[in-house]
């Protein structure tokens, strides 16, 4: 699994709970990928400007047509903002029907960057 950098977002390092989401998206045609990928990368580059965003890593498998997004949030009022975001929702709707989405979520006592990639790994090896 290849992942980006971790981009950081204006809550990065702040103390307390945090709210873990992690998408797989696994495309039925693998040409779908580059396109969703570049998608994917313009919507990080919003990241650092997003209210209650600690940060994200994108990933792709590409061999597999798989990508996603592994982002620690301060909380779920956050990841719906996010979710709900104009930019995000054409995403969506652009790339509708090329594949199937699976999403997890999950509180932590610590938004620790590295903790978090470890399990995230994990679920998305199964």
């Amino acid at each position: 699994m290849m992942r980006t950098s971790w981009i950081a977002g204006p809550d990065d390092g702040r103390p307390g709970p945090a709210l873990v989401s992690v998408t797989d998206l696994r495309l039925r045609r693998r040409a779908d990928l580059p396109g969703v990928y570049r998608a994917a990368r313009r919507l990080a580059a919003d990241w650092p400007d997003l209210d209650g965003a600690h940060g994200v890593w994108l990933w792709v498998r590409p061999w597999q047509g798989r990508c996603g997004a592994v982002a620690i949030w301060r909380d779920q009022v956050a990841l719906a903002g996010f979710l709900g975001a104009p930019a995000h929702v054409a995403v969506m709707r652009r790339y509708r029907g090329c594949g199937t989405v699976a999403s997890s979520v999950w509180e932590v006592a610590s938004a620790e960057p590295d903790e978090v990639w470890s399990r995230a790994a994990v679920a998305l090896r199964a």
